[in-house]
């Protein structure tokens, strides 16, 4: 059980470290990440020093972690399905309409708008979200059917993912999945993942092979990675 705890910083690397250091009854030092950003759990007595030292030799990993944190898709407050409420989609801002209906989505291109038309006290949540995600596959489908004729390499299947530790998924066996709140991103952002994505059907890796194969379809990749880093914050959630 930790007994005290305090917020502390360290320069390293040419950054600032922030990072929650608890003591407890612990036979080791230990390193935790998670939202709330570094956490490092120290025996009773433990100098500051070697903590600092104990930061220093795994500096690399830190950031890397970090920075993967950063880069997962982040809770956010839910919107408020009200009529005339902002939608952003492929980094545009689309007008919500509530209309009666039969409880399906549809999308004005010209006018930038989604109505929902609703059977009387029907919940619009769900009917926008099913119409956001079918509207989100069909734009993955098509880049991911881009980026794989500029690769060269067959069409996987494309599907929809939840999943809240990562943006995209390649598998061998159920192929490319893609998290349907990417489609709130600029294009150039969504491109990037889906790069990403084809890119592991021919290297299942992280090697420098791997980033030469995304550099190849998307070359200004580093920038694009950089950016999706903090992009999941703001997004709303449906």
């Amino acid at each position: 059980m930790s007994v005290t705890a305090r917020r502390l910083s360290l320069q390293l690397e040419g950054q600032t470290l922030e990072y929650l250091l608890s003591f407890g009854r612990r036979k080791t030092l230990g390193l935790r990440i998670d939202a709330q950003g570094l956490r490092v759990g120290a025996p009773l007595g433990t100098p500051l020093t070697r903590i600092e030292d104990f930061l220093r030799q795994h500096g690399r990993w830190i950031f890397e972690k970090l920075a993967a944190q950063a880069a997962r898709p982040q809770p956010a407050a839910a919107l408020a399905l009200v009529e005339g409420a902002t939608i952003p989609y492929l980094g545009q801002d689309w007008t919500l309409h509530l209309l009666g209906g039969n409880n399906q989505g549809l999308w004005r291109d010209e006018a930038r708008s989604i109505e929902l038309r609703l059977r009387p006290g029907a919940d619009p949540r769900p009917v926008l979200l099913r119409s956001f995600q079918r509207r989100a596959l069909a734009h993955f489908s098509g880049r991911v059917a881009h980026f794989c004729a500029r690769l060269g390499v067959p069409l996987p299947p494309v599907g929809l993912t939840n999943a809240r530790t990562r943006w995209g998924s390649c598998s061998s066996r159920s192929g490319i999945r893609l998290h349907w709140r990417l489609a709130h991103l600029a294009p150039a952002l969504i491109d990037y993942v889906v790069a990403h994505e084809v890119a592991h059907l021919l290297e299942m890796n992280h090697s420098p092979r791997f980033w030469s194969v995304v550099e190849s379809v998307y070359p200004d990749f580093k920038a694009a990675r950089a950016a999706l880093r903090g992009a999941g914050a703001g997004l709303p959630l449906i």
